[in-house]
């Protein structure tokens, strides 16, 4: 097909991470954001490995999959959900299929545990970062998430359906003051404007909420940003909300890339932390502390890996690229020993507080990189848990993890793209995976969690 060439077909299957396949006159032509069954109409663009990319344009026949009706009004529009026409045993079917295409040369059916779902379908999701911006060039103030394959245009997501109710009041509040005030949103190509992002972080168990509102330096045409950012607490404080506010905080962020950072934090009521409860331990949350964001989905997750990590009396575990702590503290009461690594100081700092808060001893936490700190440890581990981010293990730091030659090795990641990579490199070094399964966190997505259980040959 030539570029720009209008075709029709039906979606065969699905590749992670919702990369729908088609066969068009015998060619592989790949199309995002669709479901398998449905007849589409797509344009073909660019051609990458072997397969021509399409791009959607519309259904032409809906998917026998999509049995549910009452979804979120902004699906299809904002970038978020992918899956939620389908029914939750239909999403996970098809998290199961991709999961399994992708590491079933690792894994037969013999070790493939399948699927487990997540306790809450909706209203799951304990943090959401909302953007200032608006739908249409030169529109009202908007505020919510990015449209679907749009970086500028955004949609306000007041019916999502997996984030908390108490967080769709206070966007609502704070677009209606924001608006009434007049301010501006900062505009990423100009680097000009007030309003960037609104944070919420709520705790499932205790039910404690923090709020932040993000904004720029630049103050000018507003009469006084004290009053305004007092009037922003105050309503906050007011909204009939059924968490407790823990704190309310306004940061100022004066970089240029469009992420959630802080040059300068105030507290303008409350504190800047609240404590989460998961596995019967206690966690100190921050704005930037890296928890999951299904806190009921985790508990899932860590039984799975406390699971598969088995007896471990008298061993020393390593726990790379430890975030905040939360594994190596599920699994520090049944070991002799648990050293984490994390990159993100801040982290660090968290997960050793937690865990003296948790009452645990024989937990060590070292900030810096993987690559270069392993090299500082002296004690060998006897198993080692691995939770990379998104893009996997980094392919200097596989040959270091390899030399310890462990019996054991838990791989838990986000991302199953990346784990397929990296399970090839430690089949060629002797290892073969013993147990595996999928952790369904993201509900209504098309993201998923895997979790393997990799030991080495004899």
């Amino acid at each position: 097909m030539k570029k720009n060439e209008i075709f029709e077909g039906t979606v065969e299957r699905l590749d992670f991470p919702n990369r729908g396949i088609l066969n068009i006159d015998g060619e592989p032509v790949m199309v995002k954001h669709v479901l398998p069954g449905q007849k589409i109409r797509a344009a073909a663009g660019k051609r990458r490995k072997g397969k021509c990319e399409g791009y959607f344009l519309e259904v032409l026949e809906p998917s026998p999959m999509e049995t549910e009706k009452d979804y979120c009004r902004h699906f299809g529009i904002c970038g978020g959900c992918s899956f939620q026409s389908v029914s939750y045993e239909g999403q996970l079917k098809l998290k199961e299929a991709m999961v399994k295409r992708l590491i079933g040369v690792f894994c037969p059916d013999e070790v493939f545990e399948g699927i487990k779902g997540s306790p809450l379908h909706f209203g799951y999701r304990n943090k959401m970062e909302y953007s200032f911006g608006d739908a249409v060039k030169g529109g009202p103030l908007m505020l919510g998430m990015h449209k679907r394959g749009s970086f500028h245009d955004i949609v306000t997501v007041e019916d999502c359906r997996i984030a908390d109710g108490d967080f769709q009041k206070i966007l609502l509040g704070t677009l209606e003051l924001c608006r009434k005030e007049g301010l501006s949103f900062y505009q990423k190509m100009k680097h000009t404007g007030y309003l960037r992002h609104l944070l919420i972080r709520k705790a499932w168990k205790t039910g404690e909420l923090l709020v932040v509102l993000v904004t720029s330096g630049q103050t000018e045409g507003m009469n006084h940003e004290g009053t305004f950012l007092t009037e922003f607490a105050g309503m906050v404080k007011g909204l009939p909300l059924e968490g407790r506010l823990a704190g309310i905080l306004h940061m100022r962020n004066d970089g240029q890339a469009d992420v959630v950072r802080s040059d300068e934090t105030t507290v303008l009521y409350g504190q800047e932390y609240f404590y989460e409860e998961l596995l019967g331990l206690r966690f100190k949350i921050t704005p930037f502390s890296f928890f999951q964001t299904n806190t009921s989905g985790a508990e899932v997750l860590y039984r799975t890996v406390r699971d598969y990590i088995g007896e471990t009396k008298d061993s020393l575990i390593y726990d790379l690229y430890s975030g905040t702590g939360t594994i190596a503290q599920v699994v520090a009461p049944v070991a002799k020993k648990v050293i984490g690594v994390e990159i993100v100081e801040e982290a660090v700092a968290a997960a050793r507080e937690n865990a003296i808060f948790n009452g645990l001893s024989n937990c060590r936490f070292l900030a810096g990189d993987v690559l270069k700190t392993l090299d500082t440890i002296e004690e060998k581990p006897d198993l080692i848990i691995l939770d990379p981010p998104r893009d996997g293990i980094h392919p200097k730091a596989l040959p270091k993890i390899l030399a310890y030659g462990v019996e054991r090795i838990i791989y838990i990641s986000c991302k199953p793209t990346s784990l397929a990579r990296d399970l090839n490199v430690f089949a060629e070094a002797g290892y073969e995976v013993k147990r595996a399964c999928a952790v369904d966190m993201f509900p209504g997505t098309s993201n998923i969690e895997t979790v393997c259980l990799l030991s080495k040959k004899p």
